[in-house]
């Protein structure tokens, strides 16, 4: 008997990951189990992407190899971004770590993992990552089997002066419609209800493609080759969203109400340092566009304050935009220099104790925008997929409408009905607080 126990931490893109990684191992005979003490790898998909998830990371690891002091047979295993981007340096600061495993080659852990023996190994091909997944990935989910990710893109080419991607994961590289549609179908054949679309930046998919499919080409193929209740679209780049997927979205319920957007910052002064590709009104005429074709749709996006050159007046910009536009959810950051990255070398840094007030000034701003925004769901009945027993309390469930994206967005909480995990439900909303909702599930007679 094979024990595995595994963390994977970041994105949903590294889950991805992770998954390929699962189903790897089981299919030569290897168990998930639920705590480290009872397997005999231990495994750790790390993210690398910013200071904070590598000491996440590292924090992790010395809590794996602290159990595998105890138990001196097991095997400490670390994969992903921040193998990828560190790899020589981990092998040199932590010894307890038996096999560090890069982007490129960690599809054949299993291979890998059989032959390892002796010494500390790094195994990662130099430079950013190249290997692009396709359906014949096989994936052991980690998610609820009624919700699933589906990554369309590897990489990315926007070249964001604080970001680190294209270094780690390389340049864009998007899968073929046709691969996308079989994994997808093949989810769906799993019982997933909802899919999310995910990519470092979904409205680049295509690009380089020779035939150069668009993100709407791929789901008007998803739409008729499918029957997953819910689409789910995260991580557009700002002027990537064309009038043609607004459209599109508008005409087909099953492409959920909701999109993700990182517009990073507001002040064009700002996106200008940050070598985003859009200015002020851009995202100005963006939230009108979208209100004009979905007038419902929830918009999410996140923020950065404190980058290099920022000033008071730029923060004043972003807090006047967030008062305007309304939008529905929003995650707010501080800015970090990053090793190796164009904006480490910017003048006018920002001091951690500005970074902190303003993170405090926008979060406040944007409760109060969410929890007003909240209150036009009170009365009214929304479809909610249902997740289960609720964290908070067993006496509630929970679950979201296609307002709350999974994991990141806040939730529905259940008073009363009688439902399973995975059902999708018309539930009469009730109470709506800063992020979340409470609501009844309606008797059939009543729906």
């Amino acid at each position: 008997m094979k024990n595995l126990y595994m963390v994977s931490l970041g994105c949903p893109k590294n889950l991805v990951d992770t998954e390929i990684m699962l189903s790897t191992l089981e299919q030569v005979g290897y168990t998930l189990v639920d705590t480290p003490e009872d397997a005999q790898v231990l495994l750790v998909n790390t993210c690398g992407f910013i200071q904070p998830a590598v000491e996440e990371a590292i924090d992790t690891i010395l809590a794996m190899a602290a159990c595998k002091q105890e138990h001196p047979e097991q095997k400490l295993v670390v994969t992903g971004c921040m193998v990828q981007r560190y790899g020589k340096e981990l092998l040199a600061e932590l010894p307890e770590v038996d096999l560090f495993i890069g982007l490129d080659d960690f599809p054949r852990l299993n291979e890998i993992l059989e032959s390892h023996t002796g010494a500390a190994k790094l195994i990662a091909q130099p430079g950013p990552a190249v290997f692009l997944m396709n359906s014949s990935h096989v994936r052991r989910l980690a998610t609820p089997f009624f919700r699933s990710y589906l990554k369309i893109t590897e990489g990315c080419d926007n070249r964001c002066s604080y970001c680190m991607i294209p270094s780690i994961r390389g340049r864009l590289r998007s899968r073929k419609i046709h691969d996308l549609i079989q994994e997808a179908q093949s989810l769906q054949a799993m019982g997933v209800r909802e899919l999310c679309l995910i990519a470092q930046d979904l409205t680049a998919y295509g690009d380089d493609l020779q035939s150069r499919p668009t993100l709407v080409d791929l789901l008007q193929h998803l739409l008729v080759q499918t029957e997953i209740p819910w689409i789910r679209l995260l991580y557009a780049y700002p002027s990537g969203i064309t009038d043609e997927l607004l459209q599109l979205m508008a005409d087909q319920p099953r492409i959920v109400p909701y999109l993700d957007i990182p517009f990073q910052h507001v002040s064009s002064p700002v996106l200008k340092r940050m070598n985003r590709h859009y200015d002020q009104q851009v995202l100005e005429n963006l939230v009108v566009r979208i209100r004009r074709f979905i007038p419902e749709s929830a918009i999410r996006t996140t923020l950065m304050v404190g980058f290099p050159g920022e000033t008071g007046a730029d923060v004043e910009v972003m807090i006047l935009a967030l008062q305007r536009w309304q939008l529905d959810h929003v995650g707010v950051f501080q800015y970090q220099d990053e090793e190796g990255s164009a904006a480490l070398l910017l003048p006018d840094k920002v001091e951690d104790v500005k970074k902190v007030h303003r993170y405090e000034q926008v979060m406040a701003v944007q409760a109060e925008i969410s929890r007003q925004r909240l209150q036009r769901f009170v009365g009214r009945i929304e479809p909610v997929l249902v997740e289960g027993i609720s964290e908070e309390s067993d006496l509630l469930l929970e679950g979201r409408t296609r307002h709350q994206a999974p994991e990141i967005d806040g939730c529905t909480y259940l008073t009363s009905g009688v439902v399973n995990p995975g059902d999708i439900v018309s539930v009469r909303i009730t109470e709506a607080h800063t992020y979340d909702l409470v609501g009844e599930v309606m008797d059939m007679e009543e729906r």
